[in-house]
């Protein structure tokens, strides 16, 4: 378990990352049911917290799932299909791939998942008429898993932890050249589709800036394998006018990148069962690290019983949020009671908070004996 409960790192908001335009926006306007996620205001938060604004972009109702992974996943299998039909990146929709899919030669569609990625995956292969195979780790709710089923997917257990899952998928697209791994962890030789689920969060940062207007001042973002982390920190490296600070918020029992942060280096940990599944893993994404590496201006760990407070508070307060959602809050309060952190962060009283809720409630309820 984790020791080191944060880590800060000021200058970063002055460095820029690579940064290429893309089509991801374009394409999402495209699916069925797009519209921009809701950026909403909690007055009683900012107050509590000592900060003028705060808002939460609230991820629990996105294109018809509860989660924010289908921004990514519709992305990657959007380019990846279109790249084996020969279509331009720069003009793919849901109706053009539709059209294109034979041409593709894709006959089924594979990911491992703690829940949310994998019904993403699901849902665009259902979209496409193709099978999807979907590995889970252990600790999956029954309800994540009926709900990657309710998209016709086959969802495949693999005891152990979500870094087994990813093997054991990554084996069975390997062993079956017509199946198409949609993962949102790159390793050696498998780099293009997570950098291309990266590109499709990016859409939700796009829409924030376009929501609020002005600088946030801090952008509060949960970790997993560090997907989303990536993508919000090329956003606000490189596209964006404005360079808030940026805050990673990950599970004491799964704290890779804040591990990682502190060893300078890409480093694995050994994890446990949290309910915040969706950020239950060991190793940072081998993409995501450099970006984060230099990108992020502070980290922390959150507790099980800080991040399941932190639910109960939003749901109460009106937000739609889950675990992995929740964690922003506790990640933000364990930061501004830090008065290093809080000063690498730029929090003060006239400070705007954003916090990204990527879940709603259903998504990944807690367990009963955490209610």
């Amino acid at each position: 378990m984790l020791n080191l409960a944060s880590y800060a790192a000021p200058e970063a908001s002055t460095w820029r990352a690579p940064y290429a335009p893309h089509g991801a926006t374009d394409f999402h306007r495209s699916l069925p049911g797009y519209g921009q996620s809701a950026l909403v205001e909690v007055p009683a938060l900012a107050e509590q917290l000592g900060v003028a604004h705060l808002y939460v972009k609230d991820e629990s109702s996105r294109l018809g799932l509860p989660a924010f992974k289908i921004l990514g996943a519709s992305w990657a299998v959007a380019r990846a299909v279109g790249e084996r039909a020969d279509l331009d990146a720069s003009a793919l929709t849901l109706p053009k791939l539709i059209a294109h899919i034979d041409k593709s030669g894709v006959k089924a569609f594979v990911a491992a998942t703690d829940g949310n990625h994998g019904r993403a995956v699901a849902r665009m292969a259902k979209l496409l008429g193709r099978p999807a195979f979907i590995f889970i780790p252990d600790g999956v709710t029954q309800a994540a898993q009926d709900a990657i089923k309710s998209e016709g997917a086959t969802v495949i257990h693999v005891p152990g932890s979500y870094d087994g899952a990813v093997e054991s998928a990554n084996a069975q697209a390997l062993s079956q050249p017509e199946a198409l791994l949609i993962q949102d962890t790159s390793w050696e030789g498998y780099q293009d589709i997570p950098a291309w689920i990266v590109e499709g969060y990016e859409t939700l940062c796009a829409e924030i800036d376009e929501q609020l207007g002005s600088a946030p001042t801090v952008v509060v973002v949960p970790v997993g394998v560090g997907s989303l982390a990536e993508g919000v920190t090329r956003y606000y490296r490189g596209q964006s006018s404005f360079t808030p600070a940026l805050l990673s918020v990950e599970p004491e029992v799964a704290a890779c990148l804040l591990e990682s942060l502190h060893a300078g280096a890409l480093t694995s940990v050994e994890t446990y069962t949290s309910i915040m599944a969706g950020l239950n893993c060991g190793t940072p994404s081998a993409s995501a690290w450099p970006i984060l590496q230099h990108g992020i201006t502070g980290a922390v760990a959150v507790s099980e019983e800080d991040a399941a407070d932190a639910v109960h508070e939003l749901n109460a307060l009106g937000v739609d949020s889950g675990p992995c959602g929740g964690a922003t809050l506790a990640g933000l309060r364990n930061a501004l009671a830090d008065p290093g952190l809080r000063a690498a962060l730029g929090v003060d009283a006239s400070s705007t908070v954003i916090l990204i809720n990527t879940e709603g409630f259903s998504a990944n309820p807690l367990p009963q004996e955490s209610a």
